[in-house]
């Protein structure tokens, strides 16, 4: 942990929370996230040995605490104190102003199909969903082709990143950056159509209704706001 060496109380926060990576750690606890596997599916780049030292230094300052669970091979789960729910505020105020002056297209390297993916099954609108299982498959187009399969059902969701060998109920053929912008909220899943950049084909009441079945990017209202602020 760097010390600035100053008496003031934003350098006392920087100390803390300056470090990479931290405040993405925090970010994912914030929406939810509770186990160090999960965690680490959300920050792909993160090594499993810095994970646990950010955690652990994250609980030492008192923001985060860690649980013994009983929940399969899940055995620990790490928990927000009172003052780590603070940081709230922090982050939110960090995703408007982000959202307004730092958001643009993605850069190659910022496009991570299995990122993108473990988003989405973690967005899942379970309600909306047609009774049994929903395969669909998504086949993405960028600097390499990408392809992953969706298993929807009410109960659970799953990722497949080799072919599960059920029936496909709805192929999505997409640009990966497209997707990207629709999922944070930069272009609507009917523009991305109209333009071409995302193909849904299949059972047509399904095709239909895939763009629904999403909750999409905790980010994307705060994306959409800034771009109708920077277009009035």
């Amino acid at each position: 942990m760097y010390k600035y060496g100053q008496y003031c109380p934003i350098a006392k926060a920087v100390e803390i929370l300056g470090d990479r990576w931290t405040l993405l750690i925090v970010r994912d606890l914030l929406t939810g996230t509770r186990h160090f596997n999960n965690l680490e599916r959300g920050l792909p780049g993160i090594s499993r040995g810095l994970l646990a030292e950010r955690l652990r230094r994250l609980q030492r300052m008192g923001l985060v605490e860690k649980v013994a669970v009983a929940n399969g091979r899940q055995r620990t789960a790490y928990y927000l104190t009172e003052a780590g729910q603070e940081l709230h505020t922090v982050i939110d105020s960090l995703l408007v102003w982000g959202a307004r002056w730092a958001f643009e297209e993605p850069e190659e390297n910022e496009l991570d199909p299995v990122l993108l993916m473990w988003w989405m099954r973690g967005r899942v609108r379970r309600e909306t969903l047609p009774a049994g299982q929903t395969v669909v498959r998504f086949d993405f187009e960028g600097a390499k082709y990408e392809t992953f399969w969706l298993l929807l059902k009410r109960e659970d969701v799953s990722i497949c990143l080799t072919d599960p060998g059920f029936d496909l109920d709805v192929l999505v053929t997409a640009d990966l950056s497209a997707f990207f912008q629709i999922w944070l909220g930069r272009l609507t899943f009917a523009e991305a159509q109209r333009a071409k950049l995302v193909q849904v084909d299949g059972i047509p009441t399904l095709v239909e209704a895939l763009p629904t079945w999403f909750s999409y990017s905790l980010a994307s209202p705060a994306v959409r706001a800034a771009q109708k602020s920077q277009n009035d």
